[in-house]
């Protein structure tokens, strides 16, 4: 048996000690002296949220199916243990062996949201590797970042030795088998890099060089190093059905956020919703086969024993066989016993008579996302929905027995006004309004329905239409919170009306983050160091650390957040080609302004670059 890492009385002191312990139901633990490589891939956040993401366990099964590979997991310490390793000077682990993260080749981590950046700090710093990577030698474990946040990296630059740009299938063997040849032939450390920098989607941060204007913007952005590509290209898997996902995932011994099997049915949007950095960075959209559905569906079930499947897609109900997945899953369920959960369907009749079948215990509520209050401020953003919908959709969730409906709205987007956030309360008033339409009799919870609308704050992300806009202050975003619960208040359905709202002050962090340079990272290290960690835990969040951080360095914030970028201006992540190109973005903003719609891309191509990539819903017409 294996040693822990933590002894007893370590385990004993701490929150959950089952988050440390490994050993779960598919782990894969290998024995070090038999492989050439150790990869320890990491998630900046806790067990229960790092273990739901579908991403790692992609990456951890295709890099265990090498023979000469180990890949294993770590998570971020809680802060009870986080301050117990610091104290007695235990380095952070791996979970499969319990080794510590040091004495692996690469420590992987995977950047999924702008508030986990102090986490992903604690990660280096209880490995006890050198913070910043120009510090590190054969001695220390490559540092590599990818997943969303990776499309800008500049704002972690110092701290990364690699960012993969793009899906984890396609070029991680490549790596790996560089590497080890790289370790064979007895080259150093800044040669690997050098070879790794040739390879299509790895950004190496240190071989590019970058000068700023006088007034803070961008003068250049220039690699240093004949192996650094000017270019950055996104990475892309064309064929879903032919390529890694995981039969066997690993089963947590302990409740998670996605407690179930995860089937992903596609990649990518067809909407193209001006405010969703998802929705352009992981175009093309492109499905999983039926049958390669049905066949895993079945496999994670029985390698598991998890007792609820869920779908997972950006829109599900845009994949092209839904209805014939949802009842072959339906067929299979009901023999075993099984849940299904179907995240992210518009509610139409469809869905809702879906639903209505799979839920096999009492109707809970169902989520509408209009993210705008007026159907002008819906055209701006492109969403593609009208009030028609809405009110249908709601209607007939409300006679097929549901009476608690949720919708979810922004506030600062673009553009807009008063009555558009006005909209907002009668939007939420209409749809109460329509369920007291239906008789008394017939109304299904006792006569009474919940709306709870919920908005959260607008944030500029790189990649979308919205990229060079301005984000409202604090000061706006408090009023117009204000100005719209007194309008929720005013509604004739006040009382059927439930109203939440984000943190404002995490919402500006996570601006200025989101489109930030590489001046931020001496801001983010003094933050961590000051005491910030789990920022996005709200209990966690200290704002005034982050601001007495910003002005230790002399970076003021309002750059970032408050100043509309001219459109010719050199952005931070404009090295990357993401796919849809930079004219795309420019006319998509031109069309926002001016609240034209565009059409989804089964609709109609709009030309957005992506097609470059040679799969998925682009080339549907033609094949």
């Amino acid at each position: 048996m294996k040693k822990l890492a933590l002894s007893d009385e370590i385990l004993l002191k701490v929150e959950k000690p089952a988050r440390y312990l490994g050993n779960e139901v598919n782990a894969v633990c290998k024995d070090h002296a038999s492989v050439d490589i150790k990869f320890a891939m990491a998630f900046p956040d806790v067990y229960e949220i790092g273990m739901s993401y579908l991403g790692i366990q992609i990456i951890y099964d295709m890099l265990n199916a090498r023979e000469d590979t180990c890949c294993e997991r770590v998570y971020s310490p809680w802060t009870d243990l986080d301050a117990i390793m610091r104290q007695e000077n235990i380095p952070l682990f791996a979970l499969e062996s319990q080794v510590p993260v040091k004495d692996f080749d690469f420590l992987g981590i995977t950047i999924q949201y702008e508030m986990c950046y102090t986490n992903i700090l604690q990660l280096i710093d209880l490995s006890q590797i050198p913070m910043l990577a120009k510090d590190r030698t054969w001695g220390h474990p490559i540092v590599i970042g990818g997943g969303p946040c990776t499309y800008n990296p500049e704002p972690l630059a110092d701290f990364f030795d690699i960012f993969y740009i793009g899906e984890g299938e396609t070029v991680y063997n490549d790596l790996m088998d560089v590497y080890k040849k790289c370790r064979q032939e007895g080259k150093s450390r800044m040669e690997f890099l050098e070879q790794a920098a040739r390879i299509p989607g790895l950004y190496v941060p240190m071989f590019y060089d970058v000068a700023y204007k006088d007034d803070g913007t961008i003068a250049s952005f220039t690699p240093n190093n004949p192996n650094a590509s000017v270019s950055i290209k996104k990475q892309v898997v064309t064929d879903l059905s032919h390529t890694y996902y995981p039969e066997k995932p690993v089963v947590p011994f302990i409740k998670v956020t996605q407690d179930r099997v995860v089937l992903e049915i596609q990649r990518g949007c067809i909407r193209g919703c001006r405010f969703c950095q998802a929705g352009m960075v992981y175009r093309p959209n492109r499905e999983r086969d039926l049958e390669f559905l049905k066949d895993y569906a079945i496999k994670m079930l029985e390698s598991t024993g998890h007792e609820e499947i869920t779908l997972s897609s950006l829109s599900s109900s845009d994949y092209s066989r839904l209805e014939e997945l949802v009842n072959f899953l339906m067929d299979e369920c009901r023999r075993k016993k099984i849940n299904i959960s179907l995240p992210s369907l518009r509610i139409d009749a469809f869905s809702l008579d879906v639903m209505s079948k799979v839920q096999d215990v009492k109707k809970s509520s169902l989520t509408f996302a209009p993210e705008a209050g007026t159907q002008r401020m819906r055209d701006v953003i492109n969403k593609g929905l009208t009030e028609e919908d809405i009110f249908t959709g709601a209607m007939d969730a409300f006679k097929g027995g549901w009476n608690r409906v949720k919708l979810y709205f922004m506030l600062g987007l673009p553009g807009e006004t008063p009555d558009d956030i006005e909209g907002i309360a009668k939007l939420s008033n209409d749809i109460a309004a329509l369920y007291y339409t239906i008789p008394k009799s017939e109304r299904p919870g006792g006569g009474r329905v919940d709306v709870v609308t919920s908005t959260s704050f607008f944030v500029p992300k790189p990649f979308t239409p919205f990229q060079w806009v301005a984000q409202n202050t604090n000061a706006q975003f408090l009023e117009k919170q204000r100005f719209l619960n007194g309008k929720i208040r005013d509604q004739l359905n006040h009382k059927s009306i439930k109203y939440n709202w984000h943190d404002v002050e995490l919402t500006q962090l996570e601006g200025i983050l989101a489109r930030g340079d590489r001046r931020l990272g001496p801001v983010i290290l003094t933050a961590y160091q000051s005491g910030c960690l789990y920022d996005s835990w709200s209990e966690n969040f200290r704002y005034d650390l982050w601001m007495e951080a910003f002005k230790a360095h002399e970076v003021d914030p309002d750059f970032y957040n408050l100043r509309e970028r001219d459109l010719d201006e050199i952005l931070p992540w404009d090295f990357i080609d993401a796919g849809v190109t930079k004219a795309f973005l420019k006319r998509e903003w031109a069309q926002a302004q001016k609240g034209v719609v565009t059409p989804n891309c089964r609709g109609k191509c709009s030309g957005c670059g992506a097609k470059v990539y040679e799969g998925g819903v682009c080339y549907e017409a033609e094949n």
